[in-house]
């Protein structure tokens, strides 16, 4: 079962180090990224969104003594708390009178969420809309928060600090928290008379430590209780909107603060996992969940009232009735026999199970697209990574690193063409070896789409030669064993998996540099893109089809050689290859009316050039 839904632990720690590694190379001097919500805690829950939180480095809060000047710091912003809820926060921005995301109250300038988060949306595209404290992109799966940062820990959460008596957190794991400080969320209490200035605290990096120790145990409890709400409790139409997954998260650090981490082992799964349910009933039943940082807070205060607590603590009962069981009313959890006669009788598809969870992850796919699609041209990332690799003791860090480079360059090389005609030679030289240079660091991704770049590459500058070269080796590397997006393993698959060789279990990207044959994707305006493509340039198709690309771009470097033969062997298997569906997961960019198109003319030319001759 946890193969199935939240994944091996393996997979959860490889899902959190691709994370690590894209936040810190995306980060940059004007701010620091931080992969949150489920899938930043290593889980990628069925329809949930992905929260990326975004922190300026030119704010910097403080509740008690202001910080020294910083020269990256534009502006310093005080808190006030005496006439907020605990856990909120008024935010006094200090010696800046005309700022336009302030409201000015009794002659001081507070932000005000609502035009910090106007302010910010301007900057996004107009698609997006603003929900609560983020701005949701166009079909609501990723969600961007503007959060301020407080280097420093704040009062309200002081007895945290000592207040655990079991093992758990450790004392380490407490130190890093308060070292990392809170931020503040641009959203206040619902209906209160300053709404719109007020603040709210969130320990959004420390509670991502936090779940970063759990066991695997206490991971699968927190992942079944998220399933239970959204797919059975959920379901209810009076209870859908009444509970959130952030209630299942502090229920869950209660209960791990108070059970011995000894507790949490496999075989007490299920008595854990039903322990978490009565804390939860009891929290519904008495109108209390109280903050795991500031106890002062109860969330549940003018939410869980009335008849809609009536209903949904009769649900609850109904549901504990039933014991673990419960759980099955989630289609999610529906082929849990299915999974465990896999696991008796195929041994080897832990591995596969987990190799393919992350192959097709929605998430991870969304945000390495998002990554590529980052502004590179600048060389302060690659500098970065260059860095880090030579400093990590660490093998996996390193290969990730270099994973995360090899997709930044890829855009990078996209706008590096000699283009003006007007440059001298030298220049165009050097240009032409700079982007030589990085496109060659943009193979080691995965098997094909970094050598089919360069194969365009060669193409644009009328290279034919080592394009087609590159082509044949690009598609002798597309056998049928390799690993594609968007598959399902076949048992070809779970036989090469078994091979110690291939797979290392701390080292994901080693096999997708073997194994992967990952898609082309075009940014906007990419200088790569062939002539012959009829595409929108202000939005290219987002993913296509290595294999398929391959055969194209190969067609079109032998019509430009006026290889009529070649063009039509090449073009017949294009055709099958896309009607086979050879991996292909998704329907692929039409080439073939394109390549038709270009093939009837050239035949044309040639038939009146023959006419001619006579």
């Amino acid at each position: 079962m946890c193969q199935n839904i939240v994944g091996t632990a393996d997979c959860v720690k490889q899902i959190r180090l691709m994370n690590a590694v894209r936040d810190n190379l995306t980060s940059n001097n004007f701010g620091t990224y931080i992969t949150s919500g489920s899938f930043g805690e290593g889980l990628e829950m069925r329809g949930s969104d992905i929260d990326i939180m975004m922190v300026p480095k030119f704010y910097e809060v403080y509740e008690v003594i202001k910080p020294r000047l910083n020269p990256f710091v534009d502006y310093y912003v005080s808190m006030e708390m005496g006439d907020t809820k605990p856990g909120y926060s008024h935010l006094q921005l200090e010696h800046r009178d005309d700022f336009h995301v302030c409201e000015q109250i009794n002659g001081k300038n507070y932000l005000s969420n609502a035009l910090f988060k106007n302010f910010h949306w301007k900057a996004y595209d107009k698609r997006n809309t603003i929900h609560g404290p983020c701005i949701s992109g166009e079909g609501g799966l990723l969600d961007h928060c503007i959060c301020l940062h407080c280097h420093t820990w704040v009062s309200p959460a002081t007895q945290w600090i000592t207040r655990s008596s079991h093992s758990w957190p450790s004392y380490n794991v407490k130190q890093s928290i308060v070292k990392h400080g809170v931020l503040f969320v641009p959203i206040g209490v619902k209906e209160s008379p300053n709404e719109n200035i007020e603040w709210r605290i969130s320990f959004s990096v420390g509670e991502k430590l936090l779940i970063n120790t759990f066991t695997h145990t206490q991971l699968i409890c927190y992942a079944l209780l998220k399933i239970m709400l959204k797919d059975v409790i959920g379901s209810y139409s009076e209870c859908k909107d009444l509970l959130c997954s952030y209630f299942m998260k502090t229920i869950m650090f209660w209960i791990s603060e108070e059970l011995s981490k000894c507790e949490w082992k496999t075989s007490n799964l299920i008595s854990c996992f039903l322990r978490c349910v009565r804390r939860l009933i009891y929290c519904v039943e008495y109108s209390v969940c109280w903050h795991y940082f500031v106890p002062e807070n109860n969330l549940f205060e003018n939410k869980i009232r009335g008849r809609a607590r009536e209903i949904l603590l009769e649900k609850l009962f109904f549901l504990h009735s039933y014991g673990w069981r419960c759980i099955l009313f989630s289609d999610q959890v529906s082929n849990f026999h299915d999974v465990m006669w896999n696991l008796k009788f195929k041994p080897h598809t832990a591995v596969s199970n987990a190799v393919e969870k992350i192959l097709n992850s929605r998430a991870l796919r969304h945000l390495d697209y998002s990554f590529a699609s980052t502004d590179l041209k600048g060389m302060n990332m690659l500098h970065r990574g260059m860095n880090q690799i030579l400093s990590c003791p660490q093998s996996p860090m390193k290969y990730m690193y270099a994973y995360y480079i090899s997709k930044g360059c890829f855009l990078r090389a996209q706008f590096m063409l000699p283009y003006y005609t007007s440059d001298t030679n030298k220049y165009k030289y050097k240009k032409y070896k700079s982007c030589l240079s990085t496109l060659l660091q943009n193979i080691y991704h995965d098997a094909v789409s970094g050598w089919l770049m360069l194969a365009s590459y060669f193409y644009k500058t009328k290279q034919y030669s080592k394009a087609l070269q590159i082509t044949m080796y690009s598609i002798s590397k597309c056998s049928h064993e390799k690993l594609y997006p968007c598959m399902h393993i076949l048992d070809i698959h779970h036989q090469l998996l078994k091979l110690k060789s291939f797979v290392k279990k701390e080292d994901t990207v080693y096999l997708w540099k073997k194994l992967l044959v990952d898609d082309i994707s075009f940014a906007r305006h990419s200088q790569l893109i062939p002539d012959e493509l009829p595409m929108n340039e202000d939005n290219p198709p987002r993913f296509i089809p290595s294999v398929a690309y391959a055969f194209f771009l190969r067609f079109l470097c032998h019509y430009h050689q006026n290889n009529v033969r070649q063009c039509q062997d090449v073009l017949n298997d294009l055709q099958y290859i896309i009607a086979e569906h050879y991996l292909i997961a998704v329907k692929p960019f039409n080439f073939v009316p394109v390549a038709l198109q270009l093939l009837y003319d050239l035949q044309s030319a040639r038939q009146t050039f023959l006419q001619s001759l006579d």
